[in-house]
């Protein structure tokens, strides 16, 4: 295996792809319907519970399930759809996602609630997986921030709107109806993608012989992960010192370097680790880690303190925290635009100052701190994270070669599901640890009841954001050192042959 030359690095638009913003349109409604159902089910999981007459520990198990299932199928299903085509890849993922809706919403016992969860995650993974790619190949490289921005944008809005659709929706219908709502975009974005796609255009460098994929680096991979997550996420409450947890630990470690060895020594590896030796990819990724692990950590920890510590009510705090995807939706649009024209490390570098300078001052908040206060600094740090989001994603996704897109595509999410899941482990590990310490071992919903539980739990709430605004310095200092090359587009030559070298 040889590092990608200079020339191979970044996808070419060799003609305006036909109707492109229709193209986008129908990947753009596949990402808002499946983000929305991702953040749609925390506001049912208490109806599910009580239907099925489960523990609230039990029920968390359909979230579980499904950020497993995602995080361990990404990568291969992203280098499934560089060899069999990503036009087949996203229909058949759209097809499984509507098939595990409607087995959840007419499913007899919880079991099958789980198994149809699973069903939507492998089609949630197979979209997710060639999204970005697809967005990227239908434009040209001179507009891929805006692309990128766009896809953010749609992220944005399915993030948002789950919580608020999901809590009206559960006001007048059953839980079941949030699971059969879900399939009537998901069968417009099929139509739309089976008439407007084409694979022909999206990959023209697939032509010919197609290299064999590579399961053994698919099962190593995808052990690995799944067993890092569910350490992590530490569901059982086991001991980080006891045996079962370290040697958890030391398995996900023997499995990655298996990992590791495997796709170096194979002809034709899942994920091309020579991809690595580019250092701006690399840093770009690494960025993108460290960036999601604080991002992640605000979105977690402030429905927590608006509704346990401040008293708000659910839907109160919902139009609360929605400033942040409004914020990061506004950035994202911006930063695509203006990192076409004037490259995309300005925009990295701005986006996670941003970053940091609203999440030191979280810190610092308390039990009365005006609300107004809280809401610009949430709107803000979306903001940031906008700013810092796409640049980078462009930047990672314009380092490799057209026949690796897919792959590299599923590689910028699995990153960001990994950062997720650190980064909310380690803050919620820091506060529950902190409120213990004290003597506060006590449900969340009582914490603003029993006197002194919330003075412990802001204490630890500040030690999770000194490490939150850590993570934004690392991601800053990360920013500043990679230089991804760049040409502005010229105004001699047409938009859809300009290079991003």
């Amino acid at each position: 295996m040889t590092p990608p030359s200079d020339d191979s690095a970044a996808p070419q638009a060799t003609e305006e792809y036909p109707r492109k913003w229709f193209a986008f349109t129908a990947i753009a409604i596949s990402f808002v319907t499946m983000v929305m159902s991702i953040s749609m089910v925390f506001v049912a999981l208490s109806a599910i519970a009580e239907d099925f007459d489960i523990t609230l520990r039990a029920v968390t198990w359909v979230v579980i399930a499904q950020a497993l299932t995602i995080s361990a199928l990404m990568m291969p299903m992203g280098r499934l759809a560089d060899i069999i085509g990503w036009k087949r890849v996203h229909l058949i993922g759209l097809v499984l996602f509507a098939a595990g809706s409607v087995i959840v919403a007419f499913a007899p016992a919880f079991s099958i609630v789980i198994a149809g969860r699973v069903v939507m995650a492998v089609g949630n993974a197979m979209g997710q997986s060639v999204g970005t790619a697809m967005i990227v190949a239908i434009f040209p490289a001179s507009e891929r921030g805006n692309a990128i921005g766009s896809q953010t944008t749609a992220v944005a809005i399915g993030g948002a709107s789950g919580p608020i659709i999901g809590g009206l929706l559960l006001q007048i219908l059953p839980w079941e109806a949030l699971f059969l709502i879900l399939v009537v975009p998901i069968a417009i974005a099929f139509v739309a993608g089976s008439i407007i796609l084409d694979d022909a255009r999206l990959q023209p460098d697939r032509a010919g012989s197609r290299p064999p994929f590579d399961w053994w680096g698919a099962v190593l991979s995808g052990m690995a992960i799944v067993l890092v997550v569910i350490t992590i996420n530490n569901p059982l409450a086991v001991s980080w010192g006891s045996p079962l947890m370290l040697g958890s630990i030391g398995s996900a470690l023997l499995l990655f370097t298996a990992f590791v060895r495997w796709e170096l020594r194979t002809p034709s590896p899942m994920l091309d680790l020579t991809l690595f030796k580019n250092a701006v990819f690399s840093l770009a990724v690494v960025t993108r880690f460290m960036g999601f692990m604080g991002t992640t950590a605000t979105r977690f920890l402030m429905p927590i303190y608006l509704i346990s510590v401040r008293g708000l009510e659910e839907g109160a705090a919902g139009a609360v925290l929605f400033l942040i995807s409004f914020g990061m939706g506004i950035a994202a649009q911006g930063s695509g635009r203006l990192s076409d024209r004037f490259g995309p490390r300005p925009f990295s570098v701005i986006g996670f100052s941003v970053l940091a300078v609203t999440s030191l001052p979280m810190a610092f908040l308390t039990q009365v701190t005006p609300m107004s206060i809280v809401m610009v600094l949430l709107f803000l740090n979306g903001f940031g994270m906008g700013l810092w989001n796409v640049p980078n994603n462009s930047v990672i996704m314009g380092s490799v070669p057209p026949t690796r897109l897919g792959v590299v595509s599923a590689l910028a999410n699995l990153t960001r599901n990994v950062g997720n899941v650190i980064g909310q482990a380690v803050a919620s590990g820091v506060i529950v640890a902190v409120m213990v310490a004290n003597g506060f071992d006590i449900p969340l919903n009582e914490v603003s009841e029993v006197a002194g539980a919330g003075e412990a739990f802001i204490d630890g709430w500040r030690i999770a954001y000194y490490l939150v605004t850590g993570y934004a310095v690392i991601g800053l200092l990360l920013a500043i050192v990679t230089k991804p090359p760049f040409e502005r587009p010229s105004a001699a030559r047409p938009v859809a042959v300009a290079r991003a070298r």
